[in-house]
């Protein structure tokens, strides 16, 4: 089953030039899903995952199917493989993609698939297949639009080790506090995505790494779609190649860049269902609990819970990014770094989710006195990391964490203090100074 020439290198979809295309006219349907298996040398676990998804595929799933095997950019015995696979089966497709990189190689067989809703799933498998027909079932029918596997929601089973769950759970927090996410979990690779949704979409997005789901999933909840959670029972693959740090650290610079994007509106994302789903003429801010109702309450005892619950995410995210940068940075560049990418987030959300300031004009006067602000924090950390090693001779990550986060709590405090006398003062809610 060839007859598929995915996009070359050179014509992927390049990102934001593409946006303003009037959406794609609507193609044949060939199968009612295709499970799209990314791969870079996976010679070892490659037909064994592809003939069991095959397998169950065949024998228990209600609704028509393909399985395409997209190897981006293998040096060892993947695309051999992958070929004898499309020979020996039906209906699975290699693609051979010769750069590397997740995100592009699901762009590129997505954006030419003539699929009615389109799927991914990792190589390993570590999903178990109960749950893919949960996955599929609501896009096929029509009552969402995109789907996820969660880890992190009730009902879901997991066995990995403290380190990933923890690097998890703060990337997760992160994306909440700073890009104002309502999906659990954006690294679960088990997702899926109606054909015509994705090809409004699959422009916009410009990463083709590991970043290319959370950036789907940021783009899909901003325009409106209904992103519809399976909590799955999931065994970490001890033999994952995925490369934590360099992974955790594009994730942030992906962050950064989409978060900028947005604000500034660089990165224009249409309306896709959000007006279909509330009464026509509605204006959301006339919501109790949209952050822009004039009702919400904006005095002390408002600010202060919405600033400790920005400040518990941020702690939350600092935890995080703290164990995973002492890996290979000392404690106190460790604790500057992670202090310093959750200060930015902070301030930020700080900025309008409690304080209500929405402009933004002096935007960046904000940003350079919060900083000031949080070079508060840096000092009281950084003391308290001073104190304990004058303390212990050779403390433990596990107590430089705990006195690390008791001297977060205690700079909380003081930078709400400063934020509201000095960093955002005078400033109304729902304006700007």
């Amino acid at each position: 089953m060839r007859g598929f020439d995915p996009l070359p290198a050179a014509q992927l979809p390049a990102g934001q030039e593409h946006s303003q295309q009037s959406p794609p006219t609507p193609r044949p349907v060939g199968v009612q899903a295709e499970i799209v298996i990314p791969v870079r040398n996976e010679q070892r676990d490659l037909a064994s995952s592809v003939q069991r998804l095959h397998a169950y595929l065949h024998d228990q799933f209600p609704f028509s199917t393909r399985i395409t095997i997209a190897d981006n950019g293998s040096t060892d015995g993947t695309w051999s493989e992958a070929l004898a696979l499309e020979a020996s089966l039906e209906p699975v497709r290699a693609v051979r993609i010769e750069r590397p990189g997740r995100g592009g190689a699901l762009r590129t067989v997505w954006s030419q698939s003539d699929a009615a809703v389109l799927a991914y799933m990792d190589v390993d498998l570590s999903t178990d297949l109960n749950a893919l027909l949960p996955l599929l079932a609501p896009l096929l029918s029509g009552h969402s639009d995109v789907a996820i596997g969660t880890r992190l929601a009730r009902g879901a089973r997991v066995i990995r080790g403290p380190r990933r769950e923890i690097i998890s759970r703060g990337y997760n927090l992160l994306l909440h506090a700073t890009l104002g996410t309502r999906f659990s979990d954006a690294q679960c690779g088990f997702k899926a995505i109606r054909a015509d949704k994705a090809r409004v979409l699959l422009p916009l997005i410009t990463d083709t790494g590991w970043f290319f789901d959370t950036e789907l999933l940021v783009l899909a909840e901003r325009a409106g779609l209904r992103i519809h959670e399976v909590p799955v029972d999931w065994i970490d693959d001890a033999d994952s190649r995925v490369n934590v740090i360099s992974t955790a650290l594009a994730d942030l610079r992906g962050i950064v860049r989409l978060g900028t994007g947005l604000a500034r509106g660089v990165i224009a994302v249409p309306a896709l269902r959000s007006a279909q789903l509330r009464p026509r003429g509605e204006d959301p801010r006339g919501h109790p609990g949209h952050p822009g109702h004039p009702g919400r309450p904006g005095g002390l005892t408002g600010q202060l819970a919405r600033f400790l619950l920005v400040g518990a995410a941020s702690t939350a995210a600092y935890a995080a990014l703290y164990l995973l940068l002492r890996g290979f940075l000392a404690a106190q560049a460790a604790n500057a770094l992670s202090l310093l990418l959750t200060a930015v987030a902070n301030i930020a959300v700080n900025r309008r989710f409690t304080f209500g300031i929405r402009d933004r004009r002096h935007a960046t006067r904000h940003l350079v006195r919060g900083l000031i602000a949080f070079g508060a924090g840096l000092a009281l950390t950084s003391g308290a990391l001073a104190v304990l090693d004058a303390a212990a001779a050779r403390p433990g990550r596990t107590a430089e964490l705990a006195v690390l986060v008791a001297a977060n709590l205690a700079a909380t405090l003081v930078r709400f203090g400063l934020y509201r006398g000095w960093v955002f003062r005078g400033a109304r809610r729902g304006e700007s100074r």
